[in-house]
Parts: C-alpha cells; structure tokens; sequence
C-alpha cells in the first residue's frame, strides 16, 4: 500500500564497469516524473517521487493501467510526455510534461487529450499478493516482463541490456530522443526504498556563460547576506541576453564572500540592465525569463539583484530543456578570459536527432 518511496540512484563517471560492481543490467535513463503505480482492481493510484499523488493529472494512464497491468500490482517506472519534431520523430519533452500539473481539471481534461503521457516501466514490486522487493533484480526483472507480456501502448516495458558496448551506444545515441543517461542496476540488489543502490550516468558538458543577477540564499539574514544562485544568460542571435538558468552549489563561507566581491556589479536602477524590461510581468512566461511565477515557484520569492552583464564564467550541464538549461549548472571556473558578449547559444552542443519510437520498441 502507498506510500512507498522509490529505489535511487548515485552519479558516477563513465559506464560503470560489471567486473568492478558485479553483474549489472543497463537501462535507458528516462526523463519524465518518477511514478510507483498501485493498482487493486479497478483502484490505481499514481504516486509521485516524494509520494504525492499524481493520480488526477493522468487520466489517460490510469485508464492505460487499467487496461494492460496486472489485476494487483504495484509497479516503478516513470510517466512521460512525447511530442513530434519537425523531422517526424517523437521526443521526450519535459516541459509539456510540467504543464499536465494544473489545478483546473477542464484543463486537465484537455491537455489528456492534446499531450497525452505514457508510462514505462522498469521494476515490480509487488504482483497479486505477493510483494517482491525482497528479490534480487534479476528476478524481479524476469517478472515485470511476464506482468506486461500483453501490455500496449502507451503502457512500455523499458529495454534492458547485460553489454556494456551496448549501453555506451545508448547513451550517445538515445539522447536524441530527450533520454537523459543509463541507468546500472545490480542484478543481486533488492528494492530498497530512498536507497542510492542503483547506479546512473548522466551526460554533462560545458558551456561559458554571462552572470547577469543572483538571489538570495534561504538562510540570508540583512546582518550576513549569503548568495543563493547566480542567475546566468546568453545571447541571442539578436543580441539580446537570455536567461538560461542558475548556479548554486556553495559553501556558506562562498556565498558570503560573493556577496561582497559582486557589489561593485549591482545595478541600482533595474531599467538600466538588460532583464529591466520583465519586471512587470505577472504571469509564467515560457520564454527565458527569470523572476515570474509559475504554478511550480508559487510563493517563492524570486526577486533577484541584477549585475552589470560584465563576469563569465564557465558551468557544467547535464542537456536543455528547450532553451533553458534542464537542471541547476554547475559552477567550474571563472573565464576572465571571455568578452561577455561573445557568450552565445551557437557554442552549445546539440545531440542527433534520434526517435523515441525506436527506443520504446526496439
């Protein structure tokens, strides 16, 4: 019975090594919401990471669930959104994915309907009456594929692969479809719930990026402000300076010192810098704008203290959301180096193209 927290996984460098870690299975990282599915009859619960429901956002996996998932189950895996490209291939979009989470269920409705989700599955925790996170993975594996023997889409069962020549092609190559990884799984572990026992590379790469504000640190007091996240932006192909995401891995003696060592930058008057003009929009905009609301940041203060767009520094990435960076970057040097404006979106490496399709049937 709900709730139950899922397995975990830790980064490591490179595709790890079986001979190190012992027998492994290999799985495509998918990146959607992490979703424990519970099914008694004709009840289906869908549980969230942190175990909140996601149950009334997704009628139409319900409705899958109820149609290709064993009578009693319980089963881990991952709730996505697919959309199709210019090119005709489909590919996970994550964005599309946040707009499902909405209060009014007219529109919860209508977005089933015009970006439906799918599921993939990677584990079974429990089948009729029988729980399984005792087993190794290797059994558990055996079974999920026996519990979704008859499933159809959008319900999928997630590839798997012992080869590790394999999985380094994974990882290259299903990027193109909006996969963030692979993931390593010892075939011997048990589910553990809240428990790094899995394994997960992700890809990362560097980028040289304006500073162009920063907020303040949750814990910041007037008497010792302590930076939170620099706010970071490139330019456009017009010369505009977009914003692109955050940096905010500190110690707390750092976030102090860059307080002081940014004052010098602080734009006193906000129409004088470059994001000026945002500031009186009240709504979520999908464009690169930092310091609106979204039904995500509800509440949160997002104000931030603009800098004179004159420091670079260089970040590491995992890959973009769109335009934004996915995840929070994180900070490697600072590139004195570099003229700001010749910090541009053209130097960010863009993965081949490559069909989910291919991915969820091959």
């Amino acid at each position: 019975m709900p709730p139950v927290q899922p397995m975990l996984a830790k980064a490591v460098k490179g595709i790890p090594d079986p001979a190190r870690h012992g027998p492994l299975a290999f799985e495509p990282k998918w990146d959607g919401f992490r979703c424990i599915v519970f099914r008694d009859g004709d009840e289906v619960e869908l549980a969230s990471r942190n175990t909140k429901p996601l149950t009334r956002y997704f009628p139409e996996v319900v409705a899958a669930v109820l149609d290709s998932l064993p009578e009693r189950c319980v089963v881990d895996g991952e709730v996505f959104v697919a959309l199709r490209d210019g090119d005709g291939r489909d590919r996970l979009e994550f964005e599309r994915l946040q707009e499902r989470i909405h209060p009014a269920d007219s529109r919860v409705r209508m977005l089933a309907e015009t970006t439906p989700a799918g599921f993939v599955a990677f584990d079974l925790l429990a089948v009729g009456a029988e729980s399984l996170m005792g087993e190794p993975f290797e059994v558990r594996r055996a079974r999920l594929e026996q519990a979704l023997a008859g499933a159809a889409a959008p319900i999928h069962l997630t590839r798997t692969t012992s080869d590790v020549a394999e999985a380094t092609e994974w990882f290259s190559r299903f990027e193109g479809a909006g996969l963030d990884g692979v993931v390593a799984k010892p075939l011997a572990a048990r589910y553990q719930p809240n428990t790094r026992t899995m394994l997960k590379v992700k890809h990362e790469r560097t980028a040289d990026v304006v500073v162009a504000g920063y907020r303040l640190h949750k814990t910041s007091t007037p008497e010792r402000p302590l930076l939170g996240s620099l706010l970071l932006g490139l330019y456009d192909g017009q010369g505009r300076l977009q914003h692109i995401g955050v940096s905010a891995s500190f110690t707390a003696q750092r976030r102090a010192e860059l307080v002081g060592e940014l004052a010098p930058l602080v734009v006193r008057d906000l129409a004088e810098h470059p994001w000026g003009e945002w500031t009186d929009w009240a709504i979520a905009n999908p464009d690169r704008v930092p310091g609106t609301q979204s039904r995500w940041s509800a509440g949160k203060d997002l104000s931030f203290t603009p800098l004179r767009p004159d420091l670079v520094l260089e970040v590491a990435y995992d890959h973009m959301e769109g335009s934004r960076f996915r995840h929070t970057a994180q900070f490697r040097r600072w590139r004195p180096d570099r003229d700001p404006r010749s910090c541009g979106y053209d130097q960010l490496e863009e993965p081949v193209g490559y069909d989910l399709g291919e991915v969820l049937t091959g």
